[in-house]
């Protein structure tokens, strides 16, 4: 199975990261990889604000005055985008950061997959002090480290 990119987009619809694994995806200019991830952005916030809202049924803590959960059934926009040639796979983090990952439509265990390189974003770039939130992603170790995982799973 393939992986042939991920791209990292900030809360704010930026383009943070983006890496290619394999020379399957045809060759994008940086502008075309700026619009992609705008384009996705926005896609993402038009179909969180799609989701139906379902009634919810009173509960001990609506009776008791306490304001509902904020995560008990959360609208979480558009998670797999899907053609017979590749798949986009979207993983928003609580703090709004998205990984999307192309992919071959029948690679397996995506989930366990996005789930590993959000680890290694979160072991390699957030506990890095010399990087800013929001900013381009410029570590090497990230690099490295998703480097040995990718190629393990390709």
């Amino acid at each position: 199975m393939v992986v042939f990119a991920l791209f990292i987009i900030s809360k704010a619809g930026g383009l943070i990261y983006n890496r290619e694994f394999h020379t399957g995806m045809s060759k994008l200019t940086s502008n075309d990889y700026l619009m992609l991830a705008g384009s996705f952005h926005g896609m993402h916030a038009i179909t969180k604000q799609l989701c139906p809202a379902f009634p919810t049924p009173p509960t001990a803590a609506n009776a008791a005055g306490l304001a509902p959960s904020p995560f008990s059934s959360r609208p979480s926009g558009i998670e797999v985008l899907e053609s017979s040639h590749f798949r986009i796979q979207c993983f928003q983090t609580l703090t709004g950061t998205k990984f999307l990952l192309f992919t071959e439509p029948q690679q397996p265990n995506i989930d366990t997959m996005m789930r590993k390189i959000y680890e290694l974003y979160a072991d390699f770039v957030m506990k890095n002090p010399f990087y800013t939130v929001e900013m381009p992603i410029r570590c090497e170790k990230f690099d490295r480290g998703l480097d040995g995982f990718v190629k393990v799973r390709s």
